[in-house]
């Protein structure tokens, strides 16, 4: 399995965020998304994932995503700002609920892997932030899902819970997977390939003409 990106561009509210991205991710390879804030690293990983329209081609395991939307997000699990938590439901419930939805990895891999067996009758919303953190990364490993698109995933996780979690990625790309990380800190991958996006370059590449140039860039 492999994703091929090729000339990836992405407008919101009408504002070209990013343009000309063409890469790939080899399977059991972790890359990591560079950038300043306001680049389009979350823009990005969104497209990547069949939330946000964009233009070019993206293809996973031969299936292009404007071809085969759902096919595509078969075999995608995205992490994003807001972990997808239900308040309701305890620690325990949130996790056999992705587990049946996505019919795929282990609850009990991903309980000892995030360490939510002390926690596991709480309620999710009497969870700490970090505790949240981690049965929101949790859900990467029951999804069982080969590509794992994360944005600024170690978020209030302490350092050892981030150095587990990276240890998780390592195991998880040893299998196979692939992983493309949005991330200002360094996990401590084995050498990983960056990708880096610069809005310096769009300006200087944006015709004059453009109604967008003024203003919207600063």
């Amino acid at each position: 399995m492999t994703l091929n990106v090729s000339n990836l561009a992405c407008y919101r509210t009408g504002r070209l965020i990013f343009s000309d991205q063409s890469f790939t991710v080899e399977p059991g390879e972790a890359v990591m998304l560079r950038g300043p804030n306001g680049s389009g690293k979350s823009t990005l990983l969104r497209a990547l994932a069949g939330m946000l329209p964009f233009e070019g081609d993206v293809v996973l395991n031969g299936i292009s995503l404007a071809d085969d939307h759902d096919g595509v997000q078969e075999q995608i699990a995205y992490a994003g700002h807001l972990d997808a938590i239900k308040p309701q439901l305890t620690v325990g419930e949130n996790l056999t609920f992705w587990a049946r939805l996505f019919e795929g990895g282990s609850i009990r891999e991903a309980v000892e892997q995030f360490s939510l067996a002390e926690i596991w009758d709480r309620p999710a919303h009497a969870c700490s932030a970090g505790q949240k953190r981690r049965l929101g990364l949790a859900r990467l490993v029951v999804s069982g899902r080969a590509l794992w698109l994360l944005d600024e995933p170690t978020v209030s996780l302490d350092v050892e819970t981030t150095a587990r979690f990276a240890e998780i990625i390592k195991a998880h790309c040893a299998g196979g997977g692939m992983a493309l990380i949005a991330t200002h800190i360094d996990l401590g991958l084995d050498a990983p390939r960056e990708i880096t996006l610069d809005p310096n370059v769009m300006r200087k590449t944006m015709p004059p003409s453009d109604p967008f140039l003024s203003g919207a860039w600063e």
